[in-house]
This record gives structure tokens, sequence and C-alpha cells, in this order.
């Protein structure tokens, strides 16, 4: 049995902390938050994600509250042309075995929370420091306190300690690019098609707008982003600028214009990313989700990575060994890093389905069986 230390307890770090606890072996996941608030962006959630949660055994509970969206629907910013539509909910269960859901971030944290032991979860334990030890790693708390493990875990975001720690600093990169968000009841955009994910394609890769249903299809988000260079703070609670946002999509489709009429306030958030990198883990340390592969939402997969490397990660661990623990840290590294940076490079393009194409190699992967080397 190995004594593992998760840094981070968002969803990657949750979802790792249950499908590692399950193998046998002893997990701790430190959060800095004292507790998870409803804060954060709603979330797409698409079927390869699904699956994986389901393993996670808290798929059900995810479609309490979820919606299902009907399809995939690509349209162009001028003419409203659609130029491709990929059926989903019944349509992706029967091809991938779970359906698109989209709801808010935080019902997916409360849902992995829910399953999580709680003697292993420390909320309100904000990690400052890691070192190594002669046969393992450490992490130290503000509190002072050190605890020693086997394997830490870095699931600590784009700004992540853990990865800074094991291979130097390295600032993320702004793309110029600006995110808005914003909750829309469907009561406002009524004769809309509002059951499906659509995304309207813009002039240039950097603009778009999203939609997709929330709350069983109560309410609508909506999603949106400019090129805006002179934007860069990241927080994801940020206010910004309606007019501002309804000005830059002046010239597109009614349609379009319509969905930022309806919006009455919207939150802003710079958008960063990191190039792909060839190592993921160093000694007694390993690395998961945003710390190794941060993306751009334009395939939404960024939540979707995680999960997979969670579950991927725990079945190298499976039968893993103080003396086997670098083989297995090589085995998850093998399988994940070409489809996350596949992934995260054609984030970055922007042009994934525009005018249909295959889906299958992302919403058909299946974190539970693909092979480990």
């Amino acid at each position: 049995m190995l004594k593992i230390g998760i840094n981070g307890g968002g969803i990657g770090g949750l979802a790792a902390a249950i499908a590692i606890g399950r193998t046998g072996h002893d997990v701790t996941v430190f959060e800095q938050a004292a507790q998870f608030g409803r804060v954060g962006a709603d979330i797409n959630l698409t079927p390869n994600a699904v699956r994986a949660l389901d393993g996670l055994g808290i798929g059900e509970l995810l479609r309490e509250t979820a919606a299902r969206p009907s399809a995939r629907i690509s349209r162009m910013w001028d003419t409203g042309a659609e130029t491709s539509r990929l059926p989903m909910s019944d349509e992706a269960e029967r091809k991938y075995g779970a359906p698109q859901l989209t709801m808010h971030r935080a019902d997916v944290v409360r849902a992995l929370e829910a399953a999580v032991p709680k003697d292993a979860l420390r909320l309100g334990h904000r990690v400052t420091g890691f070192a190594h030890t002669d046969d393992g790693a450490s992490m130290t708390l503000a509190d002072g306190s050190t605890h020693r493990f086997d394997l830490v875990i870095g699931a600590d975001g784009i700004h992540s300690g853990v990865r800074e720690y094991i291979f130097g600093e390295d600032r993320p990169q702004f793309t110029g690019v600006v995110s808005y968000r914003a909750v829309v009841p469907a009561s406002k955009l009524e004769g809309m098609e509002l059951g499906a994910f659509v995304k309207w394609w813009g002039p240039t890769p950097e603009s778009q707008i999203v939609t997709f249903p929330l709350n069983r299809g109560r309410d609508v988000f909506i999603f949106a982003t400019t090129a805006q260079t002179d934007w860069t703070n990241e927080s994801w609670t940020a206010p910004g600028d309606p007019d501002a946002l309804r000005h830059a999509y002046k010239d597109f489709h009614d349609d379009a214009k319509a969905l930022l009429a309806a919006c009455d306030t919207v939150l802003a958030s710079a958008l960063y990313v990191r190039d792909p990198l060839p190592q993921w883990s160093r000694d007694h340390f390993t690395l998961l989700g945003d710390a190794c592969h941060p993306m751009m939402p334009f395939m939404a997969q960024g939540a979707g990575m995680a999960i997979e490397d969670a579950v991927v990660l725990s079945r190298a661990l499976t039968d893993a060994t103080p003396s086997t623990l670098s083989d297995a840290l090589a085995c998850y590294e093998n399988a994940r890093r070409d489809r996350t940076a596949r992934i995260q490079i054609g984030s970055r393009g922007n042009n994934w389905l525009k005018e249909g194409g295959n889906a299958d190699w992302v919403y058909g992967y299946d974190a539970w069986t693909v092979p480990l080397a």
C-alpha cells in the first residue's frame, strides 16, 4: 500500500482520491479552501468524461440536476448557417456509452466530495512547500506541519506549486483572449433552439459564442470570447462589461446578438495556456489536469482530461509498491501524454468540428479500458 498525498481538491484531485482510494492505497487530499462554494463556471461534460465519472459511481447524482443537450451544433457568425450537427443525448449514450451533461461546476465538485471518505479530505489546509525525502516526498502546510508520502500528486491547477517545485518556474502564456460568461433564464430566449449545445463560429479563431442548457433546461449558459490584449485578470468571478461584449459582436447574426442582449450581467476572465510538457513525473511527484496540460476551452475538455488522468493514474497505481512506483508513473504518462497534447493543440487552434468531422477520438475514449503500456 502506498501513502499518497494530493495537493488540490478540485475536480481532478477529488476524482483521483476516489479512484486511487478504491485500489487500496492510503490517500489524503489537501485543499486550501475551507469549504466548496458555488463559485466558478458552468461546465460541459462530454461523453468521455461522463463515462469516467459513471465508473466512479457519481453519474446518477449528476444526472439529477444536469441538462442533457440534444445535439452539438455549429453555426456561422454572419449568416447563421448550420455547418455541422452531431446528435447527442440518447444517440451519444448508444454510441459512446454515456450522454453529454451540462451543469454548474459546483454540482460536479459536490458529487465528488460526497464520494471521498471524510478522513481523506482536509479542507482549509494550504500547502506551502514540497521536499524530497530519502524514500519519498513531503508537503509542508501553512500551519508548519510536514506530512510524508510515497507519492505526491499535483492537482493544483495552471499555477501548480508541485509543477514549479519539480520542474522550475515557467509562467503560463496569456493568449490575448478574454472569456465572458452569463446564465440567462430560458424564458428570456423563447423561440430559439435552447436544448442543444450550439457554437457560433466567429470570423477569427478568437471570437465565438457557445450556449448550452443548464438546470434541466430552465437556464441557458452563454460563453463568449474576444481578442482583448489589455485585460489579463484570471479571476473567474470578476465582472465584465455586457455593453462592451455586445459591441464586439455587433456584426453577428441576429440570433447570436439576441443571446447577448439577454445578458444583464457577465463575468470576464483572461485565458492562459502552457505548451505540452514532455514529462509529468519526477521521483516521487507527478501531475494531473491543468497542472500539466492547461488548455483553451474551445473543445470543452479541460475538466474531462483531468478526470481521465485521475482514472488512468489509479489504474497504473493499482498494484504499485514503493519499489515499482517509477514504472507505474511512466505507464500513466505514456498512456496520457499524446492524447492530452493533441487536445491542447487542437483547443488552441479552435477549428474542431467546425464543419463536421469525427468526434469519436475524443468522445469514444474510455479511461477505464484504454490499454496501459
